[in-house]
């Protein structure tokens, strides 16, 4: 990449890994707004259980990209990709600088390396029929269908799962084949955050997010979605609802949650260490981190 493009900073880690705090730092400090990239936080009314910049946060440097949707109006790779571009293009268009920030790695990937989704819309009654047929069948659907995909996509992941499958058969053609990639106009610099304590930090937030209303914010969501509402499948959503049933007790869903949370940080971390390149912040202390992301910034505007 030419010296003179644009210069997009990519803060990325796993969950609970501190990117919210050193993201609101670092936009304070180069007068930028955080881009955010975490799937869930796209949706409105997700606040606690995506741990969504509070309110508090968000006075104190601008976010974009989040409350994009309705929970239940799902928004595609393409179509996010579209809105993720739109809006970068506008931050650099203000200064040749730009600050991502999130833990979706397949949402980094289309932005940063420029890739070229399928453009299949979203077809909600097929959506609807693979939602009743239940999430380990879908998955068992894509496994047959298109291996590829499934072994990217967790046995979890109804959204992800259930775009797969539209894909495959509205087209015929794994999802995994039409994933072609066009690179951007700009240049790249990954910052990594992977704390050592990264363990602790999962267990305190799990902490954090039944105190603060992860269990009345999934009733809510229950009251005006219904309980089949796919994004209520993930991490912390899918335990809280349990607990509303019945089946767990809070003890059982707290402690489900933290270790849905390990497993999938553990993911995270596979998946940045094989598809990413970032230069990995050390220690824990946010000034010190500050400090070498800045540096890091200094020397990729260099």
């Amino acid at each position: 990449m030419a010296p003179n493009q644009p210069l997009v900073i990519v803060l990325l880690g796993p969950t609970a890994s501190g990117k919210t705090d050193l993201a609101i730092a670092l936009a304070r400090a180069l007068d930028l707004a955080v881009l955010n990239v975490d799937s869930r936080q796209l949706y409105r009314q997700m606040d606690v259980g995506t741990a969504k910049p509070t309110a508090a946060q968000r006075a104190q440097a601008r976010h974009e990209l989040l409350d994009l949707r309705d929970p239940d109006q799902p928004l595609n790779l393409q179509e996010f990709r579209a809105i993720a571009e739109a809006q970068l293009n506008a931050e650099l268009a203000r200064k040749p600088l730009a600050l991502l920030a999130g833990g979706s790695g397949l949402y980094l990937q289309a932005i940063t390396q420029g890739m070229n989704p399928p453009a299949v819309p979203p077809q909600p009654q097929l959506r609807a029929q693979l939602a009743a047929l239940g999430q380990p069948l879908c998955h068992q659907l894509l496994r047959q269908g298109d291996p590829v995909a499934a072994g990217r996509i967790a046995a979890a992941d109804a959204v992800r799962t259930q775009r797969a499958l539209e894909v495959l058969y509205a087209t015929g053609r794994p999802l995994s084949e039409q994933q072609g990639a066009t690179p951007p106009p700009w240049r790249l610099l990954e910052l990594g955050l992977n704390p050592a304590n990264l363990e602790a930090r999962i267990a305190e937030r799990t902490r954090a997010l039944y105190g603060q209303g992860l269990v009345a914010e999934t009733e809510a969501l229950i009251g005006r979605y219904g309980p089949e509402l796919p994004l209520l499948d993930t991490i912390g959503y899918a335990e809280a609802r349990q607990l509303l049933a019945g089946t767990l007790t809070e003890a059982e869903a707290g402690a489900l949650t933290q270790q849905r949370t390990r497993q999938f940080a553990k993911r995270q971390r596979t998946w940045f260490r094989r598809r990413h390149r970032p230069c990995w912040l050390a220690g824990e202390d946010e000034a010190a981190l500050l400090e070498q992301a800045l540096q890091e910034v200094e020397r990729g505007l260099g």
